[in-house]
């Protein structure tokens, strides 16, 4: 009977084994491929902003860098959630409210520019207004979601019990 449970938390143990490390190489490997993916966008942003500086651009080109910058914010906050489940064997959901709280800005700002266009447009007309009132419906939805997940991630900063952001935990957590 000993032999036999002998047997089976070997195979588990080299089963959690096996498992582990196939875990960390796709975090490795998603990892990298993000990494490369917000080079990508950088030399992206980088390119639209000296663009924009060049042809003093407009609202709709600032809009556009700003919004690449934004999303590239997303990707590193990403990249700092793989980082720290590597790190720490963990997944926590601060990182995700973070990058839904940049995507929900990012929203905002397309449609603030979008209904902005709308409204300074000569031709009023019914369907115009319909546009307009469900971006004013869609701001005030995407309003109150950007107030839950500021509650959210300030609840969360409020009830860790170290205090510290998610990523920099304690040394007998990060060696696990």
């Amino acid at each position: 009977m000993a032999r036999g449970d002998d047997d089976q938390g070997r195979l588990t143990r080299a089963a959690s084994f096996v498992f582990l490390h196939t875990e960390h190489a796709i975090y490795a490997a998603l990892g990298v491929l993000l990494a490369l993916t917000a080079l990508v966008a950088l030399i992206d942003a980088a390119g639209l902003t000296w663009s924009a500086i060049i042809a003093l651009g407009g609202a709709a080109q600032i809009l556009e860098v700003v919004d690449r910058l934004l999303f590239l914010l997303m990707l590193i906050e990403i990249l700092h959630t793989v980082r720290v489940s590597m790190r720490s064997g963990r997944l926590t959901c601060e990182p995700f409210l973070i990058v839904g709280l940049i995507a929900s800005i990012r929203r905002v700002l397309v449609i603030t520019l979008q209904s902005s266009e709308i409204t300074h447009s000569k031709d009023w007309t019914p369907e115009k207004q319909a546009l307009f009132q469900a971006a004013m419906i869609e701001l005030a939805v995407l309003a109150g979601l950007i107030l839950t997940m500021v509650i959210a991630i300030f609840i969360l900063h409020r009830a860790r019990d170290d205090g510290k952001p998610a990523g920099e935990e304690s040394e007998e957590h990060a060696g696990s």
